[in-house]
């Protein structure tokens, strides 16, 4: 029996409050026999919000009897999901980083309110994962993460689609380079069903980090939510949570500073979301783990990219699967000595014992590269810094012919604006556009930036014109983008200096974000600057404007030491 079960056990026999705490039980159907069993919640992630969790409830439907056959008592509740799929472009994007915050709370406060013994998340949207783990780390009883799996891909004209085939659609029928048939079919035929976005975007990028990381099961973070391994997997996912409960195995056993090295080389070897980077910075936070910006650097500089995927390569997730999925790549990474294989995981066992049985790597496919022959011989998610980045921020560097460059700033303190000039075409090759007031407090909430990105690639300008902005990027975004900037403008960061037509040079060769402008001009323009009004004065956004980090520490609410 586990420390958290005896405790919790203990309470409910204490005096008085052992009768009425049982009668509630008795109430639900317990019988006596029940009271000796660990309890176990399962966050449920399921809602008809969005594809990426509208096929999650058979899951937790298994989940359920998985957990029920291993001998615990199940409790269902509920957390929250926003679709940033669907609220990209709008004022409702500014919840989406709110939402990490929520489901964590929603966790922490369910598994501590009703004094659990361990819980099963199980998520689908971008934000699922890393609030679902913050909660488990906050809470720390015993815990395993559940994909809801990936998408399948669209089909139109031969070629496979994705949620991003449609953003890069809208600027080609705005450039003229697509019928209005084709844009309509592409709207229509993109998203075939429930799973998450099918590329190693946000979604895919953290539940490969998270199987890496140990609290996911091995082979579980590239399957389709449509196919019925996945429900198998989820009952398993269950059995291993009860044997964990049994031998006190908690999530701050398993995330640890080896582990989270272990997640982040897997996220460069996929060549992951961009995202990824802001979400370990708050995940390290929960589990007091010591993780800085910087770690994303030196990790960078020693692992290879891998993985053929998009959205700069040409496979999507459910191919990586077909392919050996994230156990082969775990097991390439093992093998060249980049991978901690003493980490232990959720199973019980270490990475190494994981991946013992991981056949070599299959000649009959090329979503997977060796080691020896990477597509990129370094990671792709870069920090540069500069004046214009103190703290850092992040670039994402592969799939460009030439990331470097330097033009004239285009300035634009929302993305609504930004997207319309670049729909009018008054953006052109060589500009190097600033959104800003996007940040974490600034927006609030950080939104991401997918609807001009898409927008440029569309228009043949995804190389040639540069992004910068103290907003995100989602995962399915390339190009000549940096994101994450850092301090943001509406904390005084430089990018609120920025004028209309200034140079700014990004150059990922010298990890560098510089505004070339001298310090005396700087200085001169800090002085007449003033912080803008909040936009929000009450309710969930006012309370993130208020109570967020800096980007460059997660944006998390709960970082007091820097107050």
């Amino acid at each position: 029996m586990s420390n958290s079960l005896n405790r919790r056990s203990s309470h409910i026999t204490e005096g008085v409050a052992r009768a009425p705490n049982r009668s509630m039980y008795y109430g639900m159907g317990y019988q006596e026999s029940d009271f000796g069993k660990p309890m176990v919640g399962v966050a449920n992630g399921h809602s008809t919000i969005t594809p990426c969790n509208s096929g999650l409830q058979r899951l937790a439907d298994a989940a359920v009897e998985g957990l029920k056959a291993a001998g615990a008592n199940p409790q269902i509740f509920g957390t929250p999901t926003i679709s940033d799929g669907m609220a990209m472009g709008t004022e409702g994007m500014k919840y989406s980083l709110v939402s990490r915050e929520v489901i964590s709370d929603c966790i922490e406060t369910c598994v501590g309110g009703q004094w659990m013994d361990g819980v099963l998340v199980i998520g689908g949207c971008d934000k699922n994962m890393p609030g679902g783990l913050i909660g488990m780390l906050r809470a720390n009883v015993p815990a395993v993460y559940v994909y809801g799996g990936t998408i399948l891909p669209g089909k139109y004209k031969g070629q496979d689609l994705n949620i991003v085939s449609v953003f890069e659609a809208v600027g080609q029928f705005s450039a003229g380079n697509m019928s209005e048939e084709d844009f309509c079919q592409i709207e229509r035929r993109a998203i075939p069903g429930s799973g998450s976005c099918g590329g190693m975007y946000t979604a895919n990028t953290m539940s490969s980090a998270f199987e890496a990381l140990g609290v996911a099961l091995p082979g579980s973070s590239t399957m389709a939510n449509v196919e019925d391994e996945i429900v198998a997997r989820t009952a398993e996912a269950a059995r291993f949570l009860v044997e964990a409960i049994r031998n006190d195995l908690k999530p701050r056993d398993i995330v640890t500073r080896k582990s989270i090295e272990n997640a982040v080389a897997v996220i460069m070897a996929t060549g992951g979301s961009t995202n990824a980077v802001l979400h370990f910075l708050a995940i390290a936070h929960a589990a007091e783990v010591e993780w800085t910006i910087d770690d994303f650097e030196r990790m960078r500089k020693k692992i290879p990219v891998l993985c053929d995927l998009k959205p700069s390569g040409r496979y999507l997730a459910v191919d990586l699967h077909r392919a050996g999925g994230i156990p082969q790549v775990m097991k390439l990474l093992l093998d060249a000595g980049l991978l901690h294989g003493d980490c232990i995981t959720i199973t019980g066992k270490t990475v190494a014992e994981n991946l013992a049985e991981v056949p070599p790597l299959r000649t009959d496919q090329d979503v997977i590269r060796a080691v020896a022959q990477p597509i990129y011989a370094q990671g792709h998610l870069a920090i540069l810094r500069g004046n214009l980045s103190s703290e850092g921020c992040v670039a994402k560097i592969t799939g460009l012919k030439n990331p470097v460059m330097s033009g004239p700033a285009r300035v634009f303190d929302d993305e609504q604006s930004a997207l319309a000039a670049i729909m009018a075409k008054q953006i052109v090759a060589g500009d190097v556009m600033v959104l800003r007031y996007l940040g974490p407090k600034g927006a609030p909430g950080m939104p991401e930036m997918l609807a001009p990105t898409g927008a440029l690639i569309g228009q043949g300008l995804g190389e040639s014109v540069g992004l910068i902005t103290d907003g995100r990027f989602s995962g399915g975004t390339w190009g000549m983008v940096v994101g994450h900037v850092a301090p943001e403008a509406a904390a005084g960061g430089p990018i609120a200096l920025v004028q209309e037509g200034d140079t700014i040079t990004i150059d990922a060769h010298r990890l560098l974000l510089q505004l070339e402008v001298s310090d005396a001009e700087l200085a001169r323009r800090r002085a007449a600057w003033t912080a803008p009004k909040p936009r929000y004065t009450r309710g969930v956004l006012a309370k993130f404007a208020f109570n967020a980090s800096s980007a460059s520490t997660g944006a998390v609410l709960d970082r007091f030491e820097d107050r």
